[in-house]
């Protein structure tokens, strides 16, 4: 395998591997208003992502893959709101772990770093055009 494949499949391996984040992200953000339904309930609680390295033995090259998705262990954030069917005695109802300004930069992040690794997979095919035309002449 030449080094123009090898560049283009870990590329490929960290676009995939942000795409997850970015789907994961995406949930985050849309249940960041759910609020629990009943006073015993838990709302809905933020997941993360985090990576690995994983080896390609029949390629040859180190890519990137989501290791898991797990639930973050921060606390719920507390909201008065007695009128709330999930409000306890005190007038507080539970709400997600969900910070949208840290979600969004986080999305960022990750749209960025996708955009890096598309980055190299054009640059990897127009390289190989430019060796093909080359070769032509």
């Amino acid at each position: 395998m030449d080094e123009l494949q090898k560049a283009t499949r870990i590329a490929t391996t960290g676009m995939k591997a942000q795409a997850e984040r970015l789907r994961v992200i995406s949930e985050n953000l849309a249940n960041a208003d759910s609020l629990a339904q009943t006073p015993d309930a838990s709302p809905y609680r933020r997941k993360v992502v985090s990576f690995k390295s994983e080896l390609d033995r029949a390629n040859g090259v180190t890519g990137v893959k989501v290791a898991k998705v797990r639930p973050d262990s921060a606390e719920f954030l507390r909201r008065f709101d007695p009128k709330h069917p999930a409000a306890d005695r005190d007038g507080y109802v539970l709400a997600p772990n969900v910070n949208p300004l840290i979600e969004m930069m986080d999305m960022r992040e990750a749209q960025r770093s996708y955009e890096a690794n598309m980055a190299v997979i054009n640059s990897s095919r127009q390289l190989l055009s430019r060796t093909v035309d080359m070769l032509r002449q």
